[in-house]
């Protein structure tokens, strides 16, 4: 199976956007595009759609986050909840563990933690303003085995 590639929806009217142009681009998004696309709670869904400014600790410039999903969803209770979603291998959920010879990984895993959090903290922002959750899934969350 492909980790790469478009997702062909069962429910296109569920998918906010072009359900033409749905791209995955690991097989946990493409393992949670087709949950979203078959639960009967989501009201709609999108993928890629919603691009948060964000400054990043690297180069102290703005960029554009674009997060993984955006959810809207139904709940027994009868009320709509509204969330963006980022799926991450739990690994890189916290930050590197402190070593004491800078090496090229070493450099990279904490650019990368460094930029994550950038994103993260601008997208909780972005949602606690319009009253919506902000959430990352990893492998435990979508309970996919390797």
């Amino acid at each position: 199976m492909a980790y790469k590639g478009k997702f062909r929806p069962l429910n296109p009217q569920k998918y906010k956007g072009d359900p033409t142009n749905i791209v995955y681009r690991s097989r946990w998004e493409l393992v949670y595009m087709s949950r979203l696309d078959k639960d009967p709670s989501v009201i709609e869904w999108a993928s890629e759609e919603h691009i948060i400014p964000y400054r990043s600790p690297i180069d102290n410039r703005v960029h554009r986050y674009f997060v993984d999903f955006y959810v809207k969803k139904k709940f027994p209770d009868g009320s709509v909840k509204v969330a963006l979603i980022e799926i991450k291998p739990k690994a890189q959920t916290k930050p590197p563990k402190i070593q004491t010879k800078a090496t090229k990984r070493y450099v990279s895993e904490v650019q990368t933690w460094g930029i994550n959090s950038s994103k993260w903290k601008a997208a909780q922002d972005f949602c606690k303003d319009r009253n919506w959750q902000f959430l990352i899934l990893t492998e435990k969350e979508l309970n996919i085995k390797y």
